[in-house]
């Protein structure tokens, strides 16, 4: 079985998480540069089987699309060029990032942690995937 990777895309920066090879845990890998991320998957993917990426899709209060889409769709469209074999599927991911902010909040992480926008990324991609998979399991068991 291959991992699933979580992708918590942003203009600047995305947040990257993956599941273990069993699809247990999900794990924050890394923060990359927008224009540096298929280029980090392409590596990644040459040393680990992937079998899915589920990229955060941002949505409104209304389950409209959110402005950000206008940047998501291009680098979707890249994603699935880049790997033509693998899934793609978008997973909503409000409040994501208020999540990040409470969890490192609650962990105790200093304010200059809590305000380090990389680690947000990263902690929202997991958030996304550990969601995506409880989704999963759910739906499995009923």
């Amino acid at each position: 079985m291959g991992r699933i990777i979580a992708i918590d895309y942003g203009r600047k920066r995305v947040g990257i998480a993956t599941t273990d090879p069993s699809r247990i845990i999900a794990t924050g890998v890394t923060t990359v540069a927008a224009r540096e991320t298929i280029a980090y998957l392409k590596a990644y993917a040459a040393r680990e089987t992937v079998d899915r990426f589920v990229v955060g899709h941002p949505k409104q209060m209304n389950n409209t699309d959110s402005q950000s889409m206008i940047y998501i769709t291009p680098f979707l469209a890249a994603l699935r060029r880049a790997f033509p074999g693998i899934p793609v599927e978008l997973y909503d991911e409000r409040f994501t990032s208020v999540l990040a902010h409470k969890a490192l909040l609650e962990g105790g992480a200093k304010k200059k942690k809590r305000q380090d926008k990389a680690i947000i990324d990263s902690i929202s991609a997991t958030i996304i995937l550990q969601s995506y998979l409880e989704r999963i399991r759910n739906t499995t068991i009923q």
